[in-house]
């Protein structure tokens, strides 16, 4: 998995993706924009023709990953276009659609004669058109609305586009690899096994938006202070973390490092980095991490917001945490909201008695490996204890 940027119909997006991913799989399944059709997944029949850099490219034969730093324009991006308006109103007036399912591959790529045409030449709107496959119309349609956009817009006076603004021969979004790290861009990290100093080209973590969300708290014996303190300490907050270890030498507002789970008979060893924010004023942070797992193809993206409020008059402290994940890839198809609601609370109880331990100078215990299978044994086993002690009530 590797995490790109992309600006989609204007607006900024960093996700993880798995490098044999196609741009129409980005757009429909992460993002829901499925006004992109899949057709023959060929790049043959032009349904899910979009703007890659302003310009007209088959996303089902992209890879997702090959568009890193570019613009990417699909048709619920082109509302308010006003060459789009047009043609819209066109195939509607000229019955230039049926069943509906090539018009967004076809308004992008009509949008782009209406664009560079000088006049309505019929012979080249049909060559123009002709990657894009119509099992209904039989296009008569489809050209005569094309004509009368150009003709109207021709007869308004507004000029042709020389080439469509295409300024170079190449690929349509090529010419992005050098954007990663420019853009602030997560970048996959060849991956260490001991604690070493980071070399320079260290992986950033981005924003997002959680797919999910919930609420925990828990107390510690110790006042708001030394609880805030130690949280800047960064060694000591992964060592209370159950399968945590840090593969580089951490700075106060960053670390990288490792976190190793098991679910079942699968293992995985999500590897990644942390961005830490803090302010003293209000006893209150923020940590975001991004993690990727090659053997599984799996990647998450965690965000953990925290409050400390003093509590029994301040010689304890509540600890209250919202916390918000992306899950993607194989792991994402077995581990269900629940399950990870569940392994999240027990995970926060875990953390929350090494925190304690440390606090207290004792040495916390620090299992290898996250075992959500026994983490979920234990769960039943508590529920279970629960429902006999309120049934002998």
């Amino acid at each position: 998995m590797t995490t790109i940027g992309l600006t989609v119909n204007g607006r900024a997006v960093n996700k993880p993706v798995d490098p044999r991913t196609h741009l129409a799989d980005f757009l429909r399944d992460q993002l829901d924009l499925t006004g992109t059709h899949l057709g023959c997944e060929h790049g043959v029949c032009g349904a899910c023709t979009l703007l890659l850099d302003d310009m007209p490219a088959r996303s089902c034969i992209t890879f997702a990953a090959a568009c890193d730093g570019a613009h990417v324009t699909t048709i619920e991006g082109l509302d308010n276009d006003e060459i789009a308006t047009e043609l819209r109103a066109a195939f509607s007036r000229e019955h230039a659609l049926q069943c509906g399912y090539c018009t967004p591959g076809m308004l992008i790529s009509a949008r782009d004669l209406v664009l560079r045409l000088e006049t309505s030449d019929e012979r080249a709107i049909r060559v123009g058109m002709s990657g894009n496959l119509c099992r209904c119309t039989g296009y008569v349609g489809i050209v005569r609305a094309i004509r009368s956009v150009i003709d109207a817009r021709r007869g308004r006076g507004i000029a042709p586009v020389t080439g469509a603004g295409r300024q170079k021969l190449g690929p349509v979004g090529s010419g992005h690899g050098a954007h990663r790290q420019s853009a602030g861009v997560a970048s996959p990290k060849t991956a260490v096994t001991d604690e070493q100093p980071s070399d320079g080209a260290a992986m950033l973590v981005p924003d997002f938006v959680p797919d999910k969300n919930f609420d925990e708290h828990f107390t510690v014996a110790f006042p708001p202070g030394q609880v805030f303190d130690m949280f800047g300490d960064v060694r000591r907050v992964a060592a209370c973390l159950p399968g945590a270890t840090l593969t580089a030498t951490p700075a106060p507002d960053r670390a990288e490092g490792k976190i190793s789970v098991k679910l079942g008979p699968i293992s995985a060893s999500f590897r990644g980095a942390v961005r830490i924010e803090r302010d003293v004023a209000t006893l209150s942070g923020r940590i975001i991490g991004i993690g990727n797992d090659q053997r599984s193809r799996s990647s998450t993206q965690g965000d953990i917001r925290y409050r400390l409020l003093p509590f029994d008059n301040g010689a304890s402290t509540r600890i209250e945490l919202s916390i918000g994940y992306s899950l993607r890839g194989f792991l994402a198809q077995i581990a269900r909201e629940g399950l990870v609601r569940d392994l999240a609370k027990r995970l926060t109880a875990e953390f929350a008695r090494n925190l304690g331990l440390s606090l207290s100078g004792a040495a916390p215990e620090q299992p290898k490996q996250l075992n959500g299978l026994m983490l979920a044994f234990d769960l039943l086993k508590g529920l279970l204890k629960g429902l006999r002690k309120s049934r002998d009530v």
